[in-house]
């Protein structure tokens, strides 16, 4: 008589250590906080890796109910990948962009496939992939001094890690194409109505008490801690717990394949186009557009678009740093050398 074996478990990984992030399961809820408030919570490469084995780890645990992602402080939930690794790293090697988007992708990928649902917990500005990390959330909660958006045309990128998927599925084209396009700061009330967040918790205070509809020279004094005001975030955490309690009520199995049916759109908008943005924003990172608007962004000053701009105009080739690679030098015979090149880079002769 044959025996039959039982099913192997998922093994559960060794203990989890983490540098970037914090990871708490408590009570059927995983909380995973990006915890680089020196950078607002911009996402390295090693913070992916550490986000995606958090993810893994709570996707695995039967013991999980509910997934919260969410930043350490009160300025910022995340502001996507640090434009100072870009700069410093991807820019100068592109082919290695592909492989950090295959991170991204990963990442975002363990949200949408955790099989149980995820909360985004945004306790302050949520800006380009951090925008998309709550796209990629199934229940996002704003605190209501903080703003949502994406800065890809701003900075020499293209918010193709999930802002172009799913914006036009979540407020339609006209208000994706504002939100991509012009890169405008989306207040969280105007969020809650686009529908981009599912509620906003107050979070301004003014001599400990909260209050109603915040202007923006209110929401500015309290991020200062001025004349009085303050950001408290006890009614986010309020009710994101109210949400986590309810869906710890809902059946597992039940909720899972919902999730899976939920995100059919959102996963064909993804998969679809993805790999192409991938392979794209990889070559894209040898051209100049990516070079001025990262270091423009470290030097802290606005990018010379108007020169990128003219130089089209002109007929020239923007894409190149230094001029197309169509000189050769009289003396050294070296060829491929930028149009804008006045003298040989290899033996310094004039060309």
């Amino acid at each position: 008589m044959t025996k039959t074996m039982d099913a192997e478990p998922v093994a559960a990984p060794a203990a989890l250590s983490f540098r970037e992030i914090l990871f708490e399961k408590r009570e059927g809820v995983a909380t995973v906080t990006l915890n680089r408030p020196h950078a607002y919570n911009a996402y390295s490469t090693g913070t992916l890796r550490e986000l995606i084995a958090a993810l893994q780890d709570a996707t695995f645990d039967d013991a999980v109910a509910v997934i919260v992602i969410t930043g350490a402080g009160t300025k910022s939930f995340c502001t996507g990948g640090d434009v100072k690794e870009y700069a410093e790293t991807y820019t100068k090697a592109p082919h290695e962009y592909w492989k950090y988007m295959q991170l991204f992708r990963t990442y975002l990928e363990a949200i949408l496939r955790s099989g149980k649902p995820t909360i985004a917990r945004l306790n302050g500005m949520a800006v380009g992939g951090g925008h998309e990390t709550q796209l990629a959330c199934d229940l996002s909660v704003i605190a209501e001094h903080a703003y949502v958006g994406q800065v890809g045309t701003s900075v020499g990128s293209v918010a193709c890690g999930g802002a172009t998927q799913w914006l036009p599925i979540t407020v339609g084209t006209k208000r994706a194409a504002e939100m991509l396009l012009m890169n405008p700061r989306i207040p969280a009330r105007q969020a809650l109505e686009w529908g981009l967040v599912n509620a906003v918790a107050p979070s301004v205070t003014c001599r400990g008490d909260f209050v109603e509809r915040p202007t923006a020279e209110q929401i500015r004094w309290a991020e200062r801690g001025e004349s009085g005001y303050a950001i408290d975030l006890s009614r986010l955490d309020q009710i994101v717990a109210s949400y986590a309690a309810n869906l710890k009520e809902k059946f597992p199995e039940c909720t899972r394949y919902t999730k899976q049916q939920m995100n059919v759109w959102k996963e064909w908008a993804w998969f679809s186009t993805i790999g192409h943005g991938a392979d794209w924003l990889s070559l894209h990172f040898a051209s100049r557009e990516p070079w001025e608007g990262m270091q423009a962004f470290v030097e802290k000053r606005p990018p010379d678009v108007a020169g990128i701009r003219g130089a089209l105009a002109r007929g020239e080739s923007p894409e190149f740093l230094w001029g197309a690679y169509r000189k050769t030098c009289p003396a050294c015979k070296a060829v491929g050398l930028p149009a804008d090149f006045g003298f040989c880079g290899k033996c310094g002769g004039p060309l």
